[in-house]
């Protein structure tokens, strides 16, 4: 199977089918995403106990790509702690920027299937939306 064929079928799945797209209880952790370029709009909402993301979840509309490297990112994130959350949100960034090692593209798991959009510049808001979401809300707190 090629990487183009693998990188559309989790693409759609996510898009599709996402786990994370819907409202949770007791989020003490919640911020609007917007990319006005192309009207992507999410509200990630997170649930953190003792230092460690326990929940997660996204509402919004956009392209297949920002739905779905959300609902990746918070596959990703979630059990994790807030620290460790934006080392990964770091990773994302910089190899969106093609900048990290394989070793760092590993950690990322299924999120490195969204390395091809560095080669697409009008996609790269779309697919960073969440992660830079992420970023602004634990910077903001």
């Amino acid at each position: 199977m090629s990487n183009n064929t693998f990188y559309n079928e989790i693409i759609n799945e996510h898009n599709l089918n996402p786990y994370h797209k819907h409202s949770i209880e007791g989020a003490n952790f919640s911020l609007e995403g917007v990319n006005p370029s192309c009207g992507d709009d999410i509200v990630l909402s997170l649930k953190v106990e003792d230092g460690i993301i326990v929940d997660g979840a996204y509402e919004g509309d956009g392209c297949a790509i920002s739905q779905a490297s959300a609902d990746i990112m918070l596959d990703l994130v979630i059990g994790k702690s807030r620290e460790e959350a934006l080392r990964l949100a770091d990773i994302f960034m910089r190899m969106i920027k093609d900048k990290i090692t394989d070793e760092e593209k590993e950690e990322l798991e299924e999120a490195g299937i969204l390395e091809s959009v560095s080669h697409m510049p009008a996609r790269v808001k779309c697919a960073v939306l969440g992660w830079r979401t992420l970023g602004e809300m634990f910077e903001a707190k």
